[in-house]
């Protein structure tokens, strides 16, 4: 299910949700993947309007690939299945949350999430604490 190698498609997307969307200078918008049962966050990916008209429409998360210029359906090649579970847009129209069904690793390098490596360190915030100033 691949696109045109020289970009996005024209897309079928309903008129009223492709004008809430707020795209880049390349048509495109962040899309984070994230597993419906648990809340784990999994993957950020790219989409436009035609591969967010293909996930609406297929059960199936589809991405733009922006180093191979093309769609990708997650899972296609890999067995690395996402079925969409729920699509919901931002308050401000630029970023897209795909509650999903994962199956098996959701990142390239095999690791269940994009975000398993080790942590960046970080000072903690508590908010007992900043109640009782």
């Amino acid at each position: 299910m691949s696109g045109k190698a020289s970009g996005p498609a024209r897309s079928e997307l309903d008129p009223a949700v492709a004008a809430r969307l707020k795209r880049d200078a390349a048509g495109l918008f962040p899309a984070i993947a994230q597993q419906y049962d648990t809340g784990e966050v999994l993957m950020l990916g790219w989409m436009d309007d035609e591969a967010l008209h293909r996930t609406l429409t297929t059960g199936r998360c589809t991405y733009w690939s922006r180093s191979r210029q093309e769609y990708w359906v997650k899972g296609e090649t890999s067995g690395h299945q996402q079925w969409v579970k729920s699509v919901a847009l931002d308050c401000d129209g630029d970023t897209v949350l795909v509650k999903v069904d994962q199956v098996g690793a959701a990142c390239h390098t095999g690791d269940r999430t994009c975000f398993d490596a080790a942590g960046l360190d970080a000072v903690t915030g508590d908010r007992a604490a900043a109640s009782d100033r």
